[in-house]
């Protein structure tokens, strides 16, 4: 099983690497989030400027990307192009630093 993980905290974001090591045994883990904080992005995508891509190591991920663009940014590359020739069988995206309750989940990247 292919496994694409994502969320909108940031590559080094501390929910990240808990669920991958949570995940690495189920299938191989593919890593595709934003370099940095992108919370509160909802479904934005980067239209305006170039998307910067940096392939990076991650603890038990067959294969992980730092990307400068959104958390639907950074999905989308994965599917269309990182993934192309083993796409993804589960999408996760999390864990989420702080509550997305109510309605956060309008514009939450993680959700």
């Amino acid at each position: 099983m292919n496994i694409l993980l994502a969320n909108d905290d940031g590559i080094d974001a501390r929910g990240i690497h808990e669920l991958a090591d949570a995940l690495k045994g189920l299938g191989d883990l593919y890593i595709s989030a934003p370099d940095s904080q992108r919370s509160a992005s909802g479904h934005g995508i980067t239209v305006s400027q170039p998307i910067t891509v940096t392939e990076t190591t991650f603890p038990g991920a067959t294969g992980a990307f730092r990307m400068s663009g959104t958390p639907a940014d950074c999905v989308k590359m994965a599917v269309l192009h990182f993934m192309k020739d083993c796409p993804p069988d589960l999408v996760v995206s999390g864990v989420n630093e702080g509550p997305n309750v109510g309605s956060d989940v309008i514009y939450s990247g993680t959700v």
